[in-house]
């Protein structure tokens, strides 16, 4: 959206207002972390006189929207849905209080709230979209709408493009056709049509087949991912053509400027000094968490994005005997940093959060921070010497984190899924670890990516940092250099405007002027 601003493209985005939040992370008294739901109030936003109903489970809910203006965060315009509203009564309001609820019903509730929501929102203003753009499957209910309204598939795949964000099972959702037809979901179109249009056999609908399904256009976010869509995907008949738009960050929000002067007036002795800087500012973070006392000199390796179990946060911990023996290196010390938000109902992912707190207390040169925002992602990746991206192999759909760490002056240290095989030279802008066959169970994966990651810092990377200084700043320079323009998401915005919303208009375009050039045969 900022980068849609700066290249001021023609787009509108619209979401939901979830009146508490994705959720607050905080700590229990003994450290490990809680869930707090606390009601936000964004001064920023402007209240609009928008409203209007929509039909969830044979109940008309009131919908209102609230605006957030370019000149805020210089974005383009945002509308946000929210049924928060006095007409309403409680059930209704809730549709829009938790992100990802844990009742079906109020995830579909919710489905249907950001798809009919959104397009009925245009139709209150009187603005008719040449585009659809679904990010996920989320707001599915749009195609529907869109499908009852031109009783006709094609018209359907004229005006809607679709964007998978992760292969993961969770980030594909299956429900039950017939619950589904029950929210109203279909927007009124019969089930027997329904089955025709999504090729669903049985009782359950693959939201994201549908969406391939329905779509002019689709894309994965990364040319790995790609081909991972490839292998799910194309077995089945009569889905929209796929293609790959890399993720990206905007960089003029997330790079550190006088990092990026000190590079371009070619300073190695100012870069370094940055760094250090920020490193301490880090480190007041991690005293006022965790009461541990950092060394702005010492290697210092962060984890910090969704804590998941593909993403593997505790893989550094999966031999103890090796890792104790890393940390407790009195000669060459580093310092551990974990950060990062699971589910609120993923009790593993939580579990795994909760473990790292209790193998920190024992250490004082680890930490593991809650409250993983905006604004201590950025301190993270400021602070961080090595910034760790260590997926099990094909699983990362894209990740966008190493992105903004190279930005700044982070190294990335990973295994090549996602963004990172477009970018990584091993031991020239980035650290790669050699990943483990993606066909081995899990847990020989991990055994293995374990031991190739502790070979790589103790052989490679640790040395580097202490005994050849220079190498190392070789590295971070070559990272900073080759992390822009391909991963600014200026470029992303732009392929998506060219090779996605305007390819789609072309080829409607090419198939009138061909309809029209047929000739008439009597």
């Amino acid at each position: 959206m900022r980068s849609a601003f700066e290249l001021k493209q023609n787009m509108v985005a619209v979401g939901i207002l979830w009146k508490y939040g994705y959720y607050d992370q905080v700590r229990k008294t003994d450290q490990t972390m809680d869930v707090l739901f606390e009601e936000k109030v964004y001064g920023f936003l402007q209240k609009t006189d928008i409203k209007f109903t929509i039909s969830i489970s044979g109940h008309e809910v009131w919908v209102t929207a609230f605006y957030l203006p370019p000149e805020i965060f210089r974005t383009a315009p945002l509308f946000l849905l929210s049924t928060h509203l006095p007409e309403n009564d409680y059930l209704a309001k809730t549709i829009s209080h938790k992100l990802y609820h844990s009742n079906p019903e109020t995830k579909l509730a919710a489905s249907i709230l950001l798809g009919l929501g959104g397009v009925k929102l245009f139709d209150y203003l009187e603005w008719q979209p040449e585009i659809y753009h679904l990010n996920e499957s989320h707001a599915l209910p749009l195609a529907f709408y869109l499908y009852n309204k031109y009783k006709n598939k094609e018209e359907v795949r004229k005006r809607l493009v679709f964007t998978n964000h992760t292969p993961e099972e969770g980030g594909n959702p299956k429900t039950n056709i017939f619950l589904t037809e029950k929210m109203g979901f279909f927007c009124g179109i019969p089930i027997t049509e329904v089955r025709s249009i999504t090729q669903t056999d049985g009782d359950l609908l693959d939201h994201t087949l549908t969406a391939l399904g329905l779509s002019g256009l689709a894309n994965a976010v990364s040319k790995a991912h790609l081909q991972t869509l490839h292998k799910m995907w194309d077995k089945y008949q009569d889905i929209c053509p796929l293609l790959s738009i890399t993720n990206a960050q905007n960089f003029s929000y997330w790079a550190n400027k006088p990092m990026y002067a000190a590079l371009e007036e070619r300073n190695e002795q100012r870069l370094h000094s940055i760094k250090l800087t920020c490193k301490e500012q880090l480190f007041e973070i991690v005293a006022d968490q965790n009461g541990e006392i950092l060394d702005k000199n010492a290697l210092t390796l962060v984890f910090a994005k969704r804590f998941t179990g593909y993403k593997r946060a505790d893989l550094i911990l999966r031999n103890m005997e090796r890792f104790d023996r890393l940390v407790n290196n009195k000669n060459r010390p580093i310092q551990f940093i974990w950060a990062g938000k699971p589910f609120p109902m993923d009790y593993a992912a939580v579990g795994v959060f909760d473990k790292i707190v209790n193998v920190c207390k024992s250490y004082n040169n680890c930490s593991i921070l809650v409250g993983y925002e905006l604004t201590l992602s950025r301190l993270l990746k400021q602070g961080a010497d090595i910034w760790l991206n260590v997926p099990r192999l094909t699983h990362e759909a894209s990740g966008t984190s190493g992105i903004t760490a190279a930005m700044n002056g982070a190294i990335n240290l990973g295994t090549p899924d996602g963004w990172f095989p477009e970018f990584a030279k091993d031991k020239v802008n980035s650290f790669v670890v050699p990943p483990a066959n993606s066909n081995l169970p899990d847990h020989q994966q991990d055994d293995e990516d374990a031991n190739s990651f502790y070979d790589l810092l103790e052989k490679e990377v640790i040395p580097m940092y202490y005994d050849y200084p220079s190498s190392w700043l070789s590295i971070m320079k070559n990272s900073m250099q080759d992390i822009v323009p391909y991963f600014d998401s200026n470029r992303m915005a732009a392929e998506y405007y060219e090779k996605f919303y305007n390819k789609l208009l072309e080829e409607q375009i090419e198939k009138r002027s061909a309809s029209i050039d047929k000739p008439v045969l009597a």
